[in-house]
């Protein structure tokens, strides 16, 4: 073959499964029909699950440093504050991250890009997938060069990250239902001054107008997402910075000093009836598109790629079969629908130019939020729910047992020095307590890292069980919690998956 997978598309999604795919010693390529990478912000946030994961590949320093953190976010309704939730508060304890980060995406690939070149791997630009064939033991693609020259490319999987107008999914005639809210929105990039320039996010709603403000690096630098002039929607051909909802502005004390860049869109909110069709998968955009609320998308992208990327891993090095790979639509997809029919809730309540959603925005919001905001609970189920902790995979056939308050599909709960195993992007087994030696036998024989941890009080507030045994997934995500850490239980569930590891694999068993 000339490569075990191929990535169609190098947005943040394509970048991250190549990356990964490399990082896990996987023959790959990737292409991208664009001459370069993106120039402009486009999605900024990057959240805490996002971090995480970056962390086992020792890249979300670096992200960091490069970043802005936001720690708060403001809602204003009729120019008057009316809450505020810091995130940074709520979210310690929880992730070494407790912050969302503001990354523009230009940046965002660029550093994507030059991790992906230190592991040998070039992003072919300019070069299209014309199409391809699923040949049962193969994909065989037809590829166009920049040049205009055709070549052919063999490889075990395709994986389609080719944005909302993907190639993949179209050449599989995958459906992609949903719709198109009727009303146009800009984003802009501007350097400004006011009260709301202060580092935070503000989202200020009125009667007819919506404004998001998101703090950059810069300390003046502001993303702006709003409305266009309900009269000046149907010219699209000539919109420009005076056909933009401008009344808020006014009303939050934001002034304007230069403009950067701006565009205007129509927001979509669509799913992939499926996400795999034999050897071809969709990931990102591709699968999936909603609104823009929460700062979702790129980072369920990101999602995608590293669910899919360590059981291509795994198959193609044999350390599990096939059958592996069919976990990965059940555990993406569930999650995507979720989160579509959720932003599109929140997207039409605070766009709305309905009489009864302008109600409830300028009425009955500023009296419930407040109060709701004011519960340490709904602010710690919003930092869950925004950073993407919270998503799991207890429904799916890879996840079994319940130890304390985790179960099989939860991501692994973090207690402070139990994620720095998880760079070995390998199966392992945590123990919190002291483990058997049934179990030190088994993971020994098996190959299998097992890691051990002194128990202390926190680790129960965490939901963690003392003693217990718990497999925990190349992503970070919990496959088996046994109370009882059975060495037998740890067997059996490892023969009934055909999980089958090598000892130079996974660190010749070594126990830490």
């Amino acid at each position: 073959m000339t490569t075990d997978v191929l990535v169609v598309g190098a947005g943040p999604t394509g970048l991250v499964i190549a990356l990964w795919l490399a990082a896990l010693g996987v023959r790959v390529r990737i292409i991208d029909k664009t001459a370069e990478p993106g120039t402009t912000s486009r999605a900024l946030a990057v959240q805490v699950r996002t971090l995480e994961l970056y962390d086992h590949l020792g890249l979300a320093r670096d992200v960091i440093e490069r970043g802005r953190r936001f720690v708060a976010a403001n809602l204003w309704v009729r120019g008057t504050k009316a809450g505020r939730v810091a995130f940074g508060d709520v979210g310690m304890g929880l992730s070494p991250f407790p912050y969302a980060l503001i990354f523009p995406q230009d940046e965002h690939e660029r550093v994507l890009i030059a991790q992906l070149a230190a592991r040998g791997v070039e992003v072919e630009r300019g070069t299209t997938l014309i199409d391809f064939e699923d040949r049962g033991d193969l994909v065989s693609a037809r590829l166009r060069r920049a040049d205009g020259t055709e070549e052919s490319c063999a490889a075990a999987y395709v994986a389609g990250c080719d944005g909302a107008h993907s190639t993949v999914r179209e050449t599989l005639r995958i459906g992609f239902p949903g719709g198109t809210y009727e009303h146009l929105f800009y984003v802009a990039d501007v350097e400004a001054s006011g009260a709301v320039m202060d580092g935070e996010l503000h989202v200020a709603l009125d009667d007819g107008d919506f404004l998001a403000v998101f703090p950059m690096k810069s300390a003046r630098g502001a993303r702006l997402v709003g409305t266009v002039r309900s009269n000046a929607e149907r010219q699209l051909d000539v919109l420009d910075w005076d056909d933009v909802s401008a009344g808020v502005f006014a009303r939050l004390d934001i002034d304007v000093h230069r403009l950067n860049w701006f565009s205007t869109y129509h927001v979509h909110h669509r799913v992939a009836e499926r996400f795999v069709k034999g050897r071809a998968f969709l990931l990102g955009d591709a699968a999936h598109i909603h609104s823009p609320v929460g700062g979702q998308g790129m980072n369920t992208g990101i999602g995608d790629a590293v669910n899919l990327a360590w059981k291509f891993a795994a198959v193609l090095q044999r350390q599990a079969p096939p059958a592996i790979l069919e976990t990965y639509e059940p555990e993406r997809i569930g999650f995507a629908r979720r989160l579509v029919a959720t932003t599109d809730r929140a997207f039409t309540l605070v766009t709305s130019r309905g009489r009864l959603a302008r109600v409830v925005r300028v009425h009955v919001v500023p009296r419930v939020l407040p109060v709701l905001f004011r519960s340490r609970l709904v602010r710690r189920f919003l930092f869950r729910t925004v950073s993407q902790t919270r998503v799991r995979y207890r429904e799916s056939t890879l996840s079994a047992g319940r130890a304390g308050g985790v179960h099989g599909g939860d991501r692994l709960p973090w207690v402070g020095d139990n994620f720095g195993p998880l760079s070995s992007l390998a199966w392992q087994t945590h123990v919190y307590g002291e483990p058997s030696g049934g179990v030190r036998k088994a993971c020994a024989s098996r190959g299998l890292a097992l890691h051990v941890f002194p128990w202390h009080r926190p680790m129960r507030r965490a939901g963690l069980a003392r003693d217990a045994l718990y497999l925990v997934r190349p992503d970070g995500y919990v496959a088996l919690a046994d109370r009882d850490a059975s060495a037998d239980a740890l067997e059996r569930y490892l023969d009934t998956h055909g999980i089958r590891l090598t000892p130079a694999a996974q660190n010749g068993g070594r126990v830490t």
